[in-house]
């Protein structure tokens, strides 16, 4: 599952300067800024060359992770096509092998199972 992704706007820092990792993603070819802790290492949250404007916070990190209610309407899963062997794909959430979108914005259609499945099994 992807952390919860919100506008940069909505988003501030009230404590703390984060080190960035920048990272080049294979499948687009575009940096994502991995912002985490000085300290201990903790990854916080992520900012994309690719989606400007967009920040994506890594749910562990959250005091209550539990307060975004996670449904199919409001998420889905990417990058299948790397995901961990038993890792469980639930039923009726869009889901896909990579991206959900190509570089210039196309939306790549995603596959929707009736059933939960398990990586391994598809």
């Amino acid at each position: 599952m992807v952390q919860p992704a919100f506008d940069a706007s909505d988003f501030t820092l009230i404590a703390g300067s984060p080190k960035i990792y920048t990272h080049v993603s294979k499948g687009s070819g575009k940096k994502i800024y991995i912002n985490f802790c000085n300290n201990c290492g903790t990854k916080l949250f992520q900012t994309f060359e690719r989606f400007e404007g967009a920040v994506g916070i890594y749910r562990g990190t959250l005091d209550d992770p539990n307060w975004l209610e996670v449904t199919p309407d409001n998420s889905k899963h990417i990058f299948l096509g790397i995901a961990q062997s038993e890792t469980l794909i639930p039923a009726h959430t869009p889901v896909f092998i990579e991206h959900a979108m190509q570089n210039d914005g196309t939306p790549t259609a995603p596959t929707v199972f009736d059933a939960p499945q398990k990586i391994g099994d598809l």
